[in-house]
């Protein structure tokens, strides 16, 4: 027992030197779907404050970062999350990024109360110590999938855009999709976070930051769902001030759904490249 303890004693030695001595500068790997959003609020808190920042659900997380050609851009959207999540811990940090970009499709979800605590005024979620096997991993999974050359990934994003849209057949997703918004009355909770985001607003605004609204485009059938409708029809009240709004309007006949709500890869390329096409004409983005 006294040997065992011993060697417990050494390697927890060893993992704490370890640490105290590289840091833990690699990300580790997710292991549940919670895991990457705690991965990409995690390098949001630990690298330089970026010039552009993106928040929402799922709708936005397909606009990759990748897909920007401006630079410095971080997409804290949040699969199955509410805006005021990422918003509020881009609020929570003494520094702040000179463009917020907050989608508005989906505002009828609470708040992550939990990663709103843990990652605002400058939280981290830095292991104590090192842990070998996991460690390994992400040096492995940083070896293996390496980011790709910008001047290759945009060339390959060219070649995407070239072709023609997917003719896959989603309707039954988007059948189910439009039956799934179209149960329930959001009115009550999209208000009471147009109202968080129209504080939370206030405040970026007073520190300096340029804040627009956006809503991504679902298919036509699913903006005349009640949600989508009820949505729109909130934040145009909450937020009427036409300058405060970025009016993300692609060529729709391009635009793809795979499963009736998510844009697909192309889809949300041609929505990114309208998006840039605004954004670069204004001061908050230059270098």
């Amino acid at each position: 027992m006294v040997k065992c303890a011993c060697v417990a004693a050494a390697l927890l030695l060893a993992c704490g030197l370890a640490t105290a001595r590289f840091g833990s500068a690699l990300q580790q790997p997710a292991v549940i779907t919670r895991d990457g959003s705690l991965v990409t609020l995690t390098r949001y808190v630990r690298e330089p404050t970026p010039d552009i920042v993106l928040v929402g659900s799922s709708v936005t997380w397909r606009l990759k970062e990748e897909y920007f050609s401006l630079p410095r851009v971080r997409n804290l959207a949040l699969a199955g999350g509410s805006p005021v999540t990422g918003l509020e811990i881009v609020a929570g940090q003494a520094s702040l990024p000179r463009v917020v970009l907050i989608e508005t499709n989906i505002l009828s979800r609470e708040a992550d109360r939990a990663l709103t605590e843990a990652f605002s005024g400058g939280a981290r979620a830095d292991a104590l110590l090192l842990r070998p096997v996991r460690t390994a991993v992400a040096a492995y999974e940083t070896w293996n999938h390496a980011a790709r050359d910008a001047v290759q990934a945009r060339a390959g994003h060219d070649r995407l855009l070239s072709q023609p849209p997917d003719t896959f057949d989603s309707k039954i997703y988007l059948d189910r999709a439009r039956e799934q918004m179209n149960d329930g009355d959001p009115t009550a909770p999209a208000r009471a976070n147009a109202v968080r985001i129209r504080r939370v607003i206030d405040d970026l605004q007073r520190r300096g930051s340029q804040v627009f609204l956006m809503h991504v485009p679902f298919a036509p059938e699913i903006e005349d769902t009640r949600l989508v409708r009820t949505t729109r029809e909130i934040a145009s009240e909450a937020f009427p001030d036409r300058a405060l709004w970025l009016r993300v309007e692609p060529p729709m006949g391009e635009l793809r759904w795979a499963d009736g709500v998510h844009l697909d890869e192309r889809s949300a390329l041609i929505v990114v490249r309208v998006m840039e096409s605004i954004l670069a004409a204004r001061d908050g983005t230059r270098r």
